[in-house]
């Protein structure tokens, strides 16, 4: 019994058509009659065939078709973060016209012969953020002509770099606390690095964090250069319930402001301020980043930092596309924009 896969000039064959009236009812390049289409289905279904091997199509492209996309985080944390999501949405938008496909990949594999950056069949990789551990491959991945753009990290010279105005927009929201009056400010941080245990950071954290933890941070301290830093383990709602207990837990060393790094953590933190008796924003007030819609948190609306999460993955789309095109690309620098929200008021006056 013959094994051989069926091919598209044995379902020509089949149908009585020209391989080529069968190949464009499979690739959709040109107008065939519905009769002449139903029989060619037909055929292959006879045959067993299931359309063209994607193998043959990449060899003639001398491409996988397959962009990786390389995460300095447990990839069950990436995407429970809204923003990553959307921007994960914007970068598949970006290069579904190259006919390619995304391959998460993970900056330390979690088996020894799980696919990396220097071993995955790929045509170009995005980087999210960009750890020490995996600027040490780079240059592998360069020997191999892997084009590389990193979202929101340094890669290094020569890679392009879509940047968020991070510290900038941090300094903003800090500026509109000290505005109002506000004294006592605690920030509520992104992880400093992969596998970071909740707790408070040192300054030595704080100057080897990834760039968007320590870029926020510094924002804030432009602004109330003391403050102190308590670092989440990811960023969502429960991880900020638990940094606000640990703010809270004490009335003589509670802050009037607290300025979290993700709208998530801020939402944990109001709950924590409930839970300990706090009116927000009449006692603490809270600000979040990210701009993101946050289910169950009415009757508050966040003041916030507004990013474009998926014009970033979308901007990362498009270089990568450039750059597999043969053409130089340039980096690009996202601003974020302040939203006043009902989370943050004038501060308290001390009891006299």
């Amino acid at each position: 019994m013959s094994t051989r896969r069926a091919t598209i000039a044995d379902v020509a064959r089949e149908a009585g058509v020209a391989p080529s009236t069968a190949s464009v009812v499979y690739s959709g390049k040109a107008a065939v009659a519905d009769a002449t289409r139903a029989r060619v289905l037909e055929a292959a279904a006879r045959l067993g065939y299931t359309g063209p091997d994607p193998r043959a199509a990449s060899l003639r492209r001398g491409r996988s078709g397959i962009v990786g996309v390389v995460f300095g985080e447990h990839l069950g944390r990436a995407f429970l973060d809204p923003v990553k999501t959307l921007m994960m949405d914007g970068l598949a938008e970006a290069v579904a016209p190259l006919g390619a496909g995304l391959l998460l990949l993970r900056d330390e594999p979690a088996a020894a012969d799980a696919p990396t950056l220097t071993t995955a069949p790929v045509d170009a990789a995005v980087l999210i953020n960009c750890s020490a551990r995996l600027r040490g491959s780079l240059a592998a991945a360069r020997a191999r002509g892997i084009p590389l753009v990193v979202v929101e990290g340094d890669a290094g010279e020569g890679v392009p770099r879509i940047d968020l105005d991070n510290r900038e927009a941090q300094r903003q929201a800090a500026s509109h606390l000290r505005g109002l009056g506000h004294e006592s400010a605690v920030t509520v941080t992104l992880p400093p690095h992969a596998g970071w245990r909740r707790g408070w950071m040192s300054d030595d954290d704080a100057s080897a964090a990834f760039n968007v933890t320590r870029d926020r941070l510094a924002g804030v301290r432009d602004v109330y250069p003391r403050a102190p830093a308590f670092a989440a383990e990811t960023t969502s709602i429960d991880e900020g319930v638990a940094a606000g207990r640990v703010l809270f837990a004490g009335p003589a060393a509670r802050p009037t402001a607290v300025i979290a790094q993700s709208d998530l953590l801020a939402a944990g933190v109001i709950r924590a301020a409930e839970e300990a008796g706090l009116r927000v924003p009449a006692d603490v007030s809270v600000t979040g980043f990210d701009g993101i819609v946050v289910d169950g948190l009415a009757p508050y609306r966040l003041t916030t930092l507004v990013q474009p999460a998926a014009e970033k993955g979308r901007a990362a789309g498009v270089i990568v596309s450039t750059m597999l095109e043969g053409g130089t690309a340039a980096g690009i620098l996202f601003t974020c924009a302040f939203r006043e929200g009902n989370t943050t008021a004038v501060a308290p006056r001390s009891p006299r």
